[in-house]
């Protein structure tokens, strides 16, 4: 039995189907964890068993983990509180049930980082490798899929990216970095679940297929897009006050900043890619710019031409 949380987020949604649609030849069945039963698809809904609350509920997970050999475990950032709560606290009913199923295998969700001169001081990813701790402390198998920036990100800039070829980030526009597709996360993920012959706990970078940096990204996006896109870098502190603005926790805020200058000092650089699950992802950002993106920029301009 493999068990699923946040089966409907930008991963989970993702995983979900490759699951489904291999577990029978691997003799696996397969469990969500869900809030809404009814944001599953209709066409696997019917084809996994589903336990009904959050994976974070004490009592969930100690349903969810009966009999179960396998869990991929997802932590939803909780912007209404601190790092260290957001990950450990909401991953510690887990732990503790891992250890009382016998849960065998657990392949999670995390960040690059670990060993750098910035991982101490790096926010939410401080908190997720501290997270990563938490669960190979249970006894269980773990492999930590460790990430970069998802392409996904940029998603959010859809509306800036149409009405101004602008997107905004805090890194040094030269600073080349490893960004990375979700469904490519989704199917590292699937590989580990379904092939449990790995013992012992360990980290797998999960990276896209070249380092680029804001500029590189620009230029992409220029190309599939047919408009001139560019760059803004947005100064820490603007970013600070444009997210209290939102009302959201002073914490959390602060481990976003934190996060951010981070990376900008290099927290993500200098991974080896021959670590990676499998072969190397296959998503390569002016193919994900295509498919993805720029349906998602035009949308947002045919929403405006609506109204």
């Amino acid at each position: 039995m493999i068990v699923i949380t946040a089966p409907t987020g930008n991963i989970g949604r993702r995983l979900l189907p490759l699951l489904v649609e291999a577990a029978p030849a691997h003799g696996e069945e397969v469990r969500v964890i869900v809030r809404d039963p009814a944001r599953l698809p209709g066409t696997v809904r019917g084809r996994v068993e589903v336990v009904t609350g959050s994976h974070g509920d004490a009592a969930t997970v100690e349903r969810a983990f009966a009999g179960a050999d396998a869990v991929f475990w997802l932590v939803p950032p909780d912007a209404s509180a601190a790092p260290d709560e957001g990950w450990s606290g909401f991953t510690r009913p887990a732990a503790r049930a891992f250890a009382a199923h016998g849960v065998g295998h657990v392949v999670g969700v995390s960040a690059l980082g670990r060993g750098t001169p910035q991982a101490g001081r790096a926010g939410l990813v401080t908190a997720s490798l501290a997270m990563d701790d938490l669960i190979a402390g249970s006894g269980v198998a773990y492999r930590a899929l460790t990430c970069p920036s998802f392409y996904e990100n940029l998603l959010e800039e859809a509306d800036s990216i149409r009405t101004d070829g602008v997107f905004t980030d805090t890194v040094a526009a030269d600073r080349p970095a490893p960004l990375v597709a979700v469904a490519d996360i989704a199917a590292a993920a699937a590989g580990l679940l379904l092939d449990r012959s790995w013992s012992g706990v360990g980290e797998v970078p999960v990276l896209g297929p070249q380092d680029l940096s804001p500029h590189d990204l620009a230029r992409v996006m220029t190309e599939v897009l047919g408009r001139p896109v560019r760059y803004r870098r947005q100064p820490l502190d603007e970013l600070r006050s444009a997210l209290l603005g939102y009302g959201l926790d002073e914490a959390f805020v602060e481990g976003v900043v934190d996060m951010k200058r981070a990376k900008d000092r290099g927290l993500d650089e200098g991974v080896d890619r021959a670590r990676q699950a499998g072969p190397a992802p296959a998503t390569g950002f002016a193919e994900w710019c295509e498919q993805t993106l720029k349906p998602a920029v035009l949308a947002a301009a045919e929403a405006v031409d609506a109204r």
